[in-house]
């Protein structure tokens, strides 16, 4: 850019360094970019916004009842064990943690996890993959266990995997649990689980950094944080209503 400014006459002269603080102090800086993805699904609006709803405890317009439960559930797949060459050593005074760059790896889990979003419970399994029956124990472990074994309806909020995809998922889940109502959202729309949040904290709060010895210890470390955020946990404030999809996708069309 400071050879074509000079060759256009605008300057005599020019550095690149002082180029750069122009546009560093700018409002457009062209060396920024984000990721997008245009929703695809013809059926965006109807299948977020039914998720929506249950997070504000209302299905088909008419509020839940109290025994009636939305869950939020996924898998946070190739959670690897780390075990790091020299020992991590501790944070000093002005110093930060020292981590070894390599490592050996010691094997990975899926965490399947699921999050019953008005009482801030917790469900989760370390499995070796995940799939249909490793998704199925922690449906189990869900719904054969009270207030869930007892309810009107529960309703899971999940998404396209392969473990979960309707309209089979829908038959074989419901095959073992009647009240068990699954909600798949759009295609890439996971923001709209809430169990991805957590999925977040825990591997802000949990697993970094990432150095474990053993497949046993990384998953003492998930299921032990798991149980000490049940202590502390709220249900998440959800703030994005279905008025606030209308106008994000009323925006979008216009930008389309």
């Amino acid at each position: 850019m400071a050879a074509q400014a000079r060759q256009a006459g605008i300057v005599a002269t020019i550095s690149g360094t002082t180029i750069w603080r122009w546009l560093n102090e700018d409002a457009i800086r062209p060396w920024q970019h984000r990721c997008w993805i245009f929703p695809r699904d013809p059926n965006f609006a109807e299948k977020a916004g039914r998720i929506l709803d249950l997070y504000e405890r209302v299905w088909e317009g008419r509020p839940l009842k109290d025994d009636e439960f939305v869950v939020s559930a996924d898998e946070k797949t190739s959670i690897q064990a780390r075990h790091r060459r020299h020992q991590t050593l501790p944070t000093k005074p002005g110093l930060p943690m020292k981590v070894e760059h390599e490592y050996k790896r010691r094997g990975a889990w899926a965490y399947i996890a699921a999050l019953d979003v008005h009482r801030a419970k917790l469900f989760g399994r370390c499995e070796r993959k995940n799939g249909i029956e490793p998704f199925d124990r922690l449906v189990s472990d869900v719904m054969n266990q009270p207030p869930y074994n007892e309810a009107r309806r529960v309703f899971w909020i999940l998404d396209n995997g392969s473990a979960h995809r309707a309209p089979r998922c829908v038959a074989r889940l419901q095959a073992k649990h009647p009240t068990l109502f699954p909600v798949h959202g759009p295609v890439h729309a996971s923001w709209l689980n809430q169990i991805e949040i957590y999925f977040s904290i825990l591997e802000r709060k949990a697993l970094t950094p990432n150095d474990f010895d053993s497949l046993d210890s990384l998953a003492w470390r998930i299921i032990e944080f798991q149980r000490h955020y049940e202590t502390i946990a709220k249900p998440f404030e959800w703030k994005f209503t279905r008025r606030d999809l209308d106008e994000w996708l009323q925006k979008l069309g216009r930008a389309a």
